[in-house]
């Protein structure tokens, strides 16, 4: 008996929630659509930041290649006069900052994907919003009608397949854009990045000391090509 009386409560208390849901449709939808507009706008200041850094990257590349012509071009013209000690101080400065340059490329190039990637998705959801938008005016209109047939202006209980098909929608747009989603990408993006830099340093460690071709170029290569396009 008394397992039977809680089996009631429960379902009453959950018709009860069911039917304060459907009263308050539209005041719900509104709030929902509400919390999605702030999201879209947190995602358009994102967005905006990693467009920012994407630009910052491209001129602090576009200056290192400036520098390290600049110097190539100093140090072929000393060599050309038999100036090879300030063709090698030349060289020296140019290995620091052909690391950069490659470092500022592979950044570069991770904004970019990382750029394109947020602008599709926020493009994506600022259509699926401007649609919920324009669904929750046609429920709203479609509501006031039936009431002024029904004669009467309280909610009559049941579902709307507009106001279903709306929140399914929203359902599925707030899953895309969960913050614990958004958190696993980043860490397994940076597990990535990790092993790949442990497995580069040793492959440079392995050339520096002679079991297999060097990953990067030494300064006595620096030298041998500045001596050979001075000739």
């Amino acid at each position: 008996m008394i397992n039977t009386i809680r089996t009631l409560l429960r379902g009453a208390s959950a018709t009860a929630v069911e039917t304060l849901a459907d009263q308050h449709a539209i005041l719900i939808l509104d709030q929902q659509i509400r919390d999605v507009a702030a999201t879209l706008e947190a995602g358009r200041r994102a967005l905006a930041l990693a467009m920012g850094q994407h630009d910052t990257e491209a001129r602090r590349l576009a200056a290192i290649d400036a520098t390290l012509e600049d110097l190539e071009s100093r140090a072929v013209q000393a060599l050309g006069a038999g100036r090879e000690d300030l063709a090698r101080d030349a060289a020296t400065a140019i290995l620091p900052l052909a690391a950069d340059r490659d470092a500022a490329r592979t950044i570069q190039a991770t904004l970019a994907a990382e750029v394109e990637a947020m602008r599709r998705t926020h493009t994506d959801a600022t259509q699926r919003l401007s649609t919920l938008r324009r669904g929750r005016t046609v429920a709203e209109a479609t509501e006031a009608v039936r009431r002024l047939r029904a004669g009467r202006l309280r909610f009559n209980p049941g579902p709307a397949s507009s106001l279903v098909e709306a929140e399914a929608t929203l359902s599925r747009l707030r899953r895309r854009q969960s913050s614990d989603a958004a958190a696993e990408t980043a860490l397994d993006r940076l597990d990535a990045s990790t092993a790949e830099a442990t497995a580069a340093a040793a492959t440079t460690r392995l050339g520096d000391a002679g079991f297999g071709p060097r990953t990067a170029p030494s300064l006595d290569d620096v030298m041998a090509r500045l001596k050979a396009r001075a000739g």
